[in-house]
């Protein structure tokens, strides 16, 4: 059957006006009559968010502005693209920095320039087909329903397309790691690399490991893949993640400025290097690093005030206050309205007025952090946060850093790296065991919260025991033992009284979001078979 793009939304993202035509010429050839045009990629992203389109063709290298890479980076960010449109990078050589932006930012498809007619034809009906043939997975994995994704690909496997079969597999398997069900994933692997040794495959297992907390099995993996295939980029971020928790970060910026050296155009590597080498005052990979996010983030949706004050650190540590104080305006010229930048402002104008021995100057910007904080705090990083609570124990205010500290401790409980981020500068700045004694009294309210939750369930109070877990879940959204205990007493509630849609969908999405941050499979599992077999009674 011949492609007809008559019904279909085409964005054409192309600086030159002849290339446009051309593409235009032939999409006109298949039908289409609904083509938009954009000459840079502002206008590209403006169109997406005006509109939602089935097809994007992208020119890479875009003269001005936003690089294709950064398009489809910005877009994905935002949820311009839908779930089912395609997306094609085209571009006019195959150099290492397009492959490797493509195998970071993933499009559907690239083509390389001068392309013909049929060219873009196959291209366009490949993309289609699997877009339309793994429809309901990407729809549920978008929504977050990782369980239902998970139950798609099995009935389609059960199919046995022979086309499909290895992509399923793989989405298969990823799907089994983000839910924590690192068995099934293991076992799927080994099944692959026992018919055929597929680099994928192989990673898939070094992930595992890692989850599993076999680190020194997950390093050997990793490594031994980058040898293979020096251009694998994933292999080197997962050798980072290795060593960052087993708290190697000397070795974890070695492994991760190799990747930079490969790839230097992506912007989320290079910030990752500049505060991992800061943070192990590596100065020169940090300044560079930082220097690299600066200039990417001037067209990217991931440039931040952070980086700016990152650097402006940096040369602080490397006693250049006046070079500092250039960043510091930079800084202020670039995010001039944003909460967040205001803050990092602040807090450098202390740091360069304390070095140039300012102590009048000093003080008037330590003021103006207080009142920053008490104004803006809680729509800041955490990373900045920290950093605040930091400054006002340097500056004597005790009270306010604890304040911060035990808020903090309270959200972030269970990410064992921040709290090591914690401990380490608790330790270095204030001492005493600062840290563990607030974390183990957090610790005792979150036991005490929890008990009294419980206490309610277990005497049919279930309203009292869903109103002390929704107001722990207020204040602490990621605590792993408060979100496990509220989606059993909803799916209790909901299997002791008439079947409710609103209540399933609230208990569907704290599954979702006990997925997202890592509690284990099995935990969630049974209760997701409970919530599917309570869901399947109601629609029967």
């Amino acid at each position: 059957m011949a492609l007809n793009l008559a019904s279909q939304k085409i964005l054409v993202v192309e600086d030159q006006p002849i290339m446009r035509e051309t593409i235009k010429h032939i999409l006109n050839s298949f039908g289409a009559r609904r083509i938009i045009e954009a000459e840079s990629g502002i206008n590209a992203i403006t169109a997406m968010r005006i509109d939602k389109f089935d097809l994007v063709l992208c020119d890479y290298n875009l003269l001005r502005g936003k690089n294709g890479q950064q398009v489809l980076e910005e877009a994905r960010h935002l949820k311009l693209l839908p779930v089912n449109a395609v997306f094609i990078m085209v571009t006019c050589e195959q150099s290492q920095d397009m492959v490797l932006s493509a195998i970071d930012n993933k499009p559907d498809d690239y083509l390389i320039k001068p392309f013909n007619r049929q060219q873009l034809l196959s291209r366009i009906e490949r993309c289609y087909a699997r877009k339309k043939y793994l429809t309901r997975i990407e729809h549920e994995i978008d929504s977050g329903n990782l369980y239902q994704a998970i139950r798609h690909c099995k009935k389609l496997l059960e199919q046995d397309n022979k086309k499909m079969h290895l992509q399923l597999l793989k989405i298969y398997a990823d799907l089994t790691i983000k839910v924590g069900d690192f068995k099934t994933a293991e076992a799927i692997y080994q099944e692959i690399l026992h018919e055929r040794e597929l680099p994928w495959a192989r990673l898939g297992l070094g992930v595992v490991a890692f989850f599993l907390g076999y680190y020194d099995q997950a390093i050997k993996t990793f490594q031994e893949l980058i040898e293979q295939y020096p251009m694998m980029l994933e292999a080197y971020d997962w050798l980072v993640k290795t060593h960052e928790m087993m708290g190697n970060d000397e070795h974890a910026v070695s492994s991760l400025n190799s990747a930079v050296t490969l790839s230097p155009m992506s912007i989320l590597r290079q910030k990752k290097l500049a505060v991992l080498a800061d943070k192990t005052e590596n100065l020169p990979v940090a300044k560079k690093a930082y220097t690299a996010t600066i200039k990417l983030g001037k067209n990217s949706i991931h440039g931040s005030p952070g980086d700016y004050s990152g650097l402006a650190n940096v040369y602080l540590k490397s006693n250049a206050a006046n070079e500092a104080l250039k960043i510091l305006y930079e800084l202020n010229q670039q995010f001039h309205n944003d909460p967040e930048a205001k803050l990092r402002a602040a807090l450098l104008e202390t740091g360069i007025h304390q070095a140039k021995g300012n102590k009048e100057l000093a003080q008037q910007a330590y003021e103006k952090v207080f009142k920053l904080n008490e104004q803006f705090s809680k729509q800041t990083s955490r990373e900045l946060r920290l950093e605040m609570a930091k400054t006002f124990y340097l500056n004597g205010n005790g009270e306010t850093c604890d304040g911060i500290l035990r808020d903090l401790i309270k959200t972030n409980i269970d990410d064992k790296l921040f709290i090591r981020d914690i401990i380490t500068m608790c330790d270095a700045i204030i001492g005493d065991n600062h840290a563990e004694t607030l974390i183990q009294h957090i610790k005792k309210e979150l036991v005490d919260i929890n008990n009294k939750g419980v206490s309610l369930f277990q005497e049919g109070n279930i309203k009292g025991a869903l109103l002390v877990f929704e107001q722990a879940i207020a204040k602490m959204p990621d605590n792993h033992t408060i979100i496990l205990n509220m989606v059993k007493i909803v799916i209790h509630d909901i299997k002791s009284t008439k079947p409710d849609p609103e209540k399933i969908i609230t208990a569907q999405s704290y599954i979702n979001k006990a997925v997202k941050i890592g509690i284990p499979h099995n935990q969630i599992s049974g209760l997701q078979a409970e919530l599917d077999a309570i869901q399947y009674k109601t629609n029967h």
